[in-house]
């Protein structure tokens, strides 16, 4: 016979009762077993004897006397007053037999990969704030099923402030809130954009992973200092980062912005722009989007992952009219992605000028992080060179031809998490191979920065 319990009225433990030396001897045994392989600490309190005999539908006596006996084995404790508890342990847990290895490097310290701001600098309060009050004024059919569009709140706040900071020209029905990136790319391809796409020869392998999975082929566009070479573009559909070419650096120079949409207006085509850190600029002018030069033929796609946190899974696509059903008919009847009470909450955020206030505070701060790191390497490393610094939350730091992966596995030993731009560039890329690092300054809280930047300079080749 096998009995289970879950106790209701003390903390949730589970016992099997098994065998057939009668219902003491089993629960002696499946108590025993439970101490003896750590399901049950030293300290644990255990139900009183009264409750566990209604539990398992035994007889008091016979609970009262399994607890006798394991306490006079030294297996519990009891005292009056305290109940009855695990003793401290009586025999040993069986040691875990880990194969031998040979070294390795060890785990990460401090993390300097690129791809997200600092999570301590959230700003919890304000975001509190903002949720109480989006939450007081909420419709009613705020609470029913969600609109694939996203809510109207969140979109018209989004037209308002993507017009101002971004130089976007839309309104909130050319709006469709999803999940971030990512989203976007699998509601647009490959059931609205089939491809092929040109891409840049340098960015994230996970996109490129996304369009594989889709069937859509992607052809890459070489790279120099005035960003995507766009005179090589042979196929409509194109994808960029315009405002901070990731993960090398640097805009978009403004003769191939116009060159790329007089590529897309004649092929009919659609350029997919990627504003992943629009907002982070340090020293120079801000580089509007794109899209504002011609809404028609531009996919603009923002999101929160960068200014705001990733656990949000807050983003938007600002489409052509022509798009727009299309991507809703792939999105589906209800919105099953974004939650509707924090779509709210970024509106009110939005509306009540706390992004504002949000971004600006966390420009200044990776600003300061950003000068520390070129000041970290003037002084112990100036042959490394950091460049595309002038906007966002990372930097290359170029290296001597061959050299970025023993850097790398420096700076593996260093206790360094970071990538090399190997992992970014695209497989059929014919431009010449560029070594260096890439360095995410946001990712580190505060009080680990220095420690990292030290662990940096170490793990990095010598002149």
């Amino acid at each position: 016979m096998v009995d289970s319990w879950v106790n209701p009225g003390e903390r949730d433990l589970h016992l099997e009762l098994a065998g057939t030396g009668g219902k003491r001897a089993a629960l002696i045994t499946a108590l025993r077993d439970a101490v003896r392989a750590g399901r049950l600490a030293p300290g644990t309190r255990l139900p009183p004897y009264r409750s566990l005999a209604a539990d398992l539908g035994l007889a008091r006596n016979t609970v009262a006397d399994a607890y006798a006996e394991l306490v006079a084995e030294g297996w519990l404790t009891a005292v009056q007053g305290s109940g009855t508890r695990v003793a401290e342990r009586v025999e040993p847990l069986e040691p875990v037999r880990v194969p031998r290895k040979a070294p390795s490097a060890p785990a990460p310290r401090y993390d300097l990969r690129q791809g997200q701001p600092d999570a301590t600098s959230f700003p919890r309060t304000e975001w509190l704030a903002a949720a109480k009050r989006a939450l007081a004024v909420a419709p009613h059919d705020a609470f029913g099923p969600g609109d694939p569009r996203g809510r109207r709140e969140l979109r018209e706040a989004l037209a308002g402030y993507l017009a101002r900071a971004r130089g976007v020209r839309t309104s909130p029905e050319r709006i469709v809130v999803c999940s971030g990136f990512a989203h976007a790319l699998r509601l647009l391809f490959p059931a609205v954009l089939p491809g092929p796409l040109a891409v840049e020869s340098y960015g994230l392998a996970f996109h490129r992973a996304i369009f594989a999975a889709a069937n859509v082929p992607t052809v890459p566009l070489d790279l120099d200092e005035r960003g995507a070479r766009v005179e090589d573009l042979d196929v409509p559909a194109v994808l960029l980062t315009p405002a901070h070419q990731f993960p090398t650096g640097g805009p978009l120079h403004h003769d191939r912005r116009t060159a790329v949409l007089g590529h897309v207006r004649a092929t009919g085509g659609v350029l997919l722009e990627d504003d992943y850190d629009g907002e982070f600029r340090y020293d120079r002018k801000p580089v509007g989007a794109v899209q504002g030069l011609d809404p028609e033929h531009v996919v603009y796609v923002g999101s929160v992952s960068k200014s705001l946190s990733p656990a949000l899974r807050l983003g938007w696509l600002v489409l052509p009219a022509h798009l727009v059903d299309p991507v809703l008919a792939v999105k589906g009847e209800r919105e099953a992605w974004a939650g509707v009470l924090d779509q709210l909450t970024l509106a009110e955020f939005l509306a009540s000028g706390s992004y504002d206030r949000h971004v600006r505070r966390m420009r200044q701060r990776y600003r300061r992080r950003r000068d520390l790191l070129v000041t970290a390497l003037a002084e112990r490393a100036p042959h490394v060179v950091p460049t595309g610094i002038a906007a966002g939350l990372h930097a290359v730091l170029r290296l001597p031809p061959g050299t970025e992966a023993s850097a790398l596995k420096a700076a593996a030993w260093q206790g360094l998490a970071l990538d090399g731009l190997a992992a970014f560039r695209h497989p059929a890329a014919t431009m010449s191979t560029m070594d260096g690092l890439v360095v995410g300054y946001a990712t580190p809280p505060e009080h680990a920065y220095p420690a990292a930047l030290d662990a940096l300079c170490r793990a990095l080749p010598p002149a």
